[in-house]
């Protein structure tokens, strides 16, 4: 647990569908955290990011049921001092679903995290919540460009946000791929 005042510097990604390569466990081992917003595909992916860095994981509508078991559909918590609700399938600021617009008035989550979509998107929300979805990190999917979200929390606030793009999707690396 770091000191109050501390940064926290967190690397969110989503929609791996089973893929890591060498790109992404770079920003992996730049990070405090590493915030994973489901469909993760195979328990490797898992694994190999908690071999390097904390994990927070919810689980996506192409996890099976041994991950569902093991990686929840939801996660409140708090970091730094701002609330957090991670879950897989949310909706874009100002397009929420009824239930998870309903969910913010329960939870009172300073920021929404969600993936499914593999659209990167960044906003807040006319409720004043900060939606996140850090797009697709794997090849599985409709998206061109695979991509990641990098932040820093700290005094209270999500700081420095950033976007990260890993090349095309389908397209080679060269660094080699973990896991496919």
């Amino acid at each position: 647990m770091k000191p109050k005042g501390t940064a926290h510097r967190i690397l969110l990604l989503s929609d791996t569908h089973s893929h890591l390569d060498q790109d992404i466990l770079r920003h992996v081992k730049a990070a405090d955290e590493v915030w994973h917003a489901g469909d993760v595909g195979q328990f490797d992916v898992i694994d190999k990011l908690l071999s390097i860095k904390p994990l927070r994981v919810v689980h996506g509508n192409i996890d099976d049921a041994l991950m569902r078991r093991e990686a929840p559909l939801d996660l409140h918590f708090t970091l730094g001092g701002v609330t957090f609700w991670m879950t897989h399938i949310g909706g874009p600021a100002g397009r929420l679903p009824k239930a998870i617009r309903a969910g913010l008035l329960v939870h009172k989550p300073d920021v929404f995290i969600c993936g499914h979509s593999h659209i990167l998107r960044a906003g807040h929300d006319p409720s004043g919540v900060l939606c996140l979805n850090p797009g697709a990190a794997g090849h599985h999917g409709f998206h061109a460009m695979r991509t990641m979200l990098r932040f820093t929390i700290e005094d209270g606030r999500v700081q420095d946000l950033a976007v990260i793009e890993l090349g095309k999707r389908g397209a080679l690396s060269g660094k080699g791929a973990l896991t496919s």
